[in-house]
């Protein structure tokens, strides 16, 4: 080969090199656009509808990773289960020991400074980990429900468990570092750990806050806490009104930042009464995640609408009725109990088709109902089938449905109308088989 030609080979794989760097090299792109249509720069983000749960959009959604201070969802849920099931108040008092306090004061830390010996009540301990994620306000309230944090910690994993979390891992009621602690991490975690969430595991634990106990919104979106020391303390989110990120129905939910989850953030907004909750997870700053976190946002209240895909009383055509064994009536009419209503991409409606699932164990070997039936016994359910993308429930189902149900009622035939009706088909089969063996001869 020739010099010449070397040259020309070694210019143009050094040139395809280049241009491969340039498309596939990094977070921007054509590549990346392909797999993530929002190109999100965070490492795993999800999309939920609030009311229902409905995933809309997904990305690394099942990667175990650093959460940092979004834990306090978690321990804000207990909180809220225990005062709920009385067995803490709002109005009862903490008495601040000598690590609480420490760790108040201790530097490069979210914290409302917390005097020791001094008591505080639950409610001003709750709105100081809610609005400024005070850490030591979050461990007292720990040890106040279980004891101590390493009781906690284990309460913890069991709600988590209980909740339907799919990856989790919780080492600590705050979401710090266990490094961070002082010396004083939970008993039997390691010094070194921190809690880890997947991004759907967020979302559903988020999901699942806002909807038993939608009172947490209240506090979520004060901006400012006013605290008894006569400070104010910033909400870190600062999507809220009249802060630097401002965004249209915004009102929680929870950010967390620490170097191995880099910067965090639950969101939570409403508009028209359509609710969306989006994660967003290890992004580079505070900038970036509340940026990352308006596509998200952006993208839900464009793109998806609520629409009723089958109304109440909907029948599926060619499957309007079912045969009904031993009734007064040979059949009965079946429907939608109710309206089969999701939140889907504004313009597909169409593109779902209804599906008619029968319940097997009320049907004889003919695919028979049997007398007696009642005016809306359940018979199956309608879901949908969808040609598109569709990434279920966040609770892990496919698909939402709606009951079938019998619109009529159908009592059992008395046994003269049965005994007439047994004689006529005896003589019916006898004609059709003297029928069929007459056509035989010929």
């Amino acid at each position: 080969m020739s010099v010449k030609k070397r040259c020309f080979l070694f210019i143009s794989a050094f040139v395809f090199f280049l241009g491969s760097v340039f498309l596939y090299g990094n977070g921007n792109t054509a590549a990346a656009a392909e797999g993530d249509p929002l190109n999100l720069k965070g490492e795993a983000a999800i999309l939920i509808d609030g009311k229902t749960g409905k995933v809309l959009y997904e990305k690394n959604a099942d990667k175990l990773m650093g959460v940092a201070s979004m834990s306090k969802m978690l321990t804000e849920y207990i909180v809220l289960e225990s005062i709920k099931e009385g067995k803490i108040s709002w109005d009862q008092e903490v008495t601040i020991n000598e690590f609480v306090h420490k760790l108040s004061a201790a530097p490069g830390l979210s914290n409302i400074g917390l005097t020791e010996g001094e008591k505080y009540t639950v409610k001003e301990l709750y709105d100081a980990m809610a609005i400024h994620s005070g850490n030591a306000a979050t461990v007292a309230l720990a040890e106040l429900v279980a004891g101590s944090e390493s009781n906690f910690v284990k309460l913890m994993n069991e709600k988590a468990k209980e909740l339907g979390l799919d990856k989790y891992h919780f080492v600590n009621s705050t979401g710090l570092n266990n490094e961070s602690m002082l010396g004083m991490h939970p008993e039997g975690t390691d010094a070194k750990d921190e809690n880890k969430m997947s991004a759907r595991s967020v979302a559903k634990l988020a999901y699942r806050l806002i909807n038993d106990f939608p009172e947490v919104l209240e506090t979520a979106k004060i901006p400012k806490l006013k605290f008894r020391d006569g400070k104010e303390y910033p909400n870190f989110n600062w999507m809220l009104p009249g802060l630097i990120y401002e965004y249209e129905g915004v009102d929680g939910l929870k950010t967390g930042s620490t170097e191995y989850a880099g910067y965090c953030f639950t969101a939570t907004a409403e508009r028209d009464g359509q609710r969306f909750i989006s994660v967003i997870m290890k992004t580079r700053s505070q900038k970036e995640r509340f940026e990352e976190t308006e596509k998200l946002l952006n993208y839900a209240f464009s793109t998806f609408t609520t629409e009723e895909l089958f109304p109440a009383g909907y029948t599926v055509k060619g499957k309007e009725s079912l045969p009904v064994a031993k009734g007064k009536e040979k059949q009965v009419k079946i429907v939608a109990k109710e309206p089969l209503k999701l939140m889907i991409k504004s313009g597909e409606k169409d593109q779902y088709k209804p599906k008619l699932v029968l319940d097997k164990n009320k049907l004889n070997e003919k695919g028979e109902l049997t007398a007696p039936v009642k005016k809306g016994e359940k018979v199956g359910y309608l879901t949908y089938e969808y040609e598109g993308e569709d990434y279920g429930f966040i609770d892990g189902s496919d698909a939402a449905k709606v009951d079938v149900v019998a619109a009529d009622t159908v009592e059992k035939a008395n046994w003269f109308v049965l005994f007439m009706r047994g004689v006529g088909s005896f003589f019916s089969d006898l004609w059709g088989s003297i029928t069929s063996a007459v056509k035989g001869w010929f």
